[in-house]
């Protein structure tokens, strides 16, 4: 899904990654460690939850502000900075659910509108959704803030499906990798690339909550039992050496151009 249209040539290099296979790892990656890294805060570290969500703001603060002062994708901030956005999204749906008593029904449709409405306000002022046009720091606060909106509405989507509709961990997972399949397949065929970036963007944030729950529970509960610590090890592991190696190769990319 990376041929997207790009605009003219500003001061500014697009401040976000080709998408290509790694980027959709990290992306699933980075939505299952959103959902294990909160509850290994929360529960396994015993920080709580007003503390975890106090913690994980402020750094999120700190890297969304690193990742506006730059002029061009830079691996390593830009994927802290969606791993901390996993798990603020994550925090935000379950203050409302667990915090709240909102009802999950209400809180998807809720998140549904606010990044329709992100969408509807981004294309009218900017005339673009494609993330190959993120050269303003207009269009960045537009596309952070559909971001935020996607995790917290993936999480959302997800409980819905594997806790108040009964699909369970496993068939909620294969659900949504299958509702994946489906967006890969309509692209491939002619289907718009910014309209099934988009609905892929939002369908692996429910597939990596399914997939985190199915990877971290008892098996009394339908899970596998590996535990939110050993899990968010994995993938953190796994996220870091592809955004090292992804770092490496631009920083080669750029000392090559230098030297030209």
């Amino acid at each position: 899904m990376n041929k997207l249209p790009t605009s003219s040539t500003t001061s500014w290099l697009n401040k976000v990654p080709e998408v290509a296979l790694s980027f959709w790892i990290i992306k699933i990656m980075s939505t299952t460690v959103g959902e294990t890294g909160a509850d290994f805060l929360a529960v396994n570290a015993g920080l709580g939850q007003g503390v975890t969500r106090t913690v994980m703001a402020a750094l999120l603060a700190a890297a969304l502000f690193m990742q506006l002062r730059t002029r061009r994708y830079t691996p390593w901030t830009y994927w802290l900075t969606v791993v901390l956005v996993s798990v603020v999204g994550t925090q935000i749906t379950d203050l409302l659910t667990d915090g709240l008593g909102v009802s999950l029904y209400i809180s998807t449709s809720a998140f549904a509108v606010v990044l329709a409405a992100i969408f509807f306000v981004w294309h009218r002022v900017e005339r673009t959704l494609s993330i190959h046009d993120i050269v303003t720091r207009n269009r960045e606060l537009f596309y952070w803030a559909a971001i935020l909106c996607t995790f917290a509405l993936g999480t959302a989507a997800g409980d819905l499906a594997t806790e108040a509709l009964g699909l369970g961990f496993t068939w909620g997972a294969v659900a949504f990798g299958a509702l994946i399949g489906i967006t890969y397949a309509a692209w491939r065929m002619g289907g718009n690339a910014v309209l099934t970036f988009w609905i892929a963007y939002i369908l692996t944030r429910p597939f990596g909550a399914a997939l985190g729950d199915l990877l971290t529970q008892a098996k009394t509960y339908g899970g596998l039992g590996m535990g939110a610590m050993w899990t968010s090890a994995l993938f953190l592991t796994v996220i870091v050496i592809l955004v090292a190696v992804a770092q490496i190769g631009m920083n080669g990319r750029r000392s090559a151009q230098l030297a030209e």
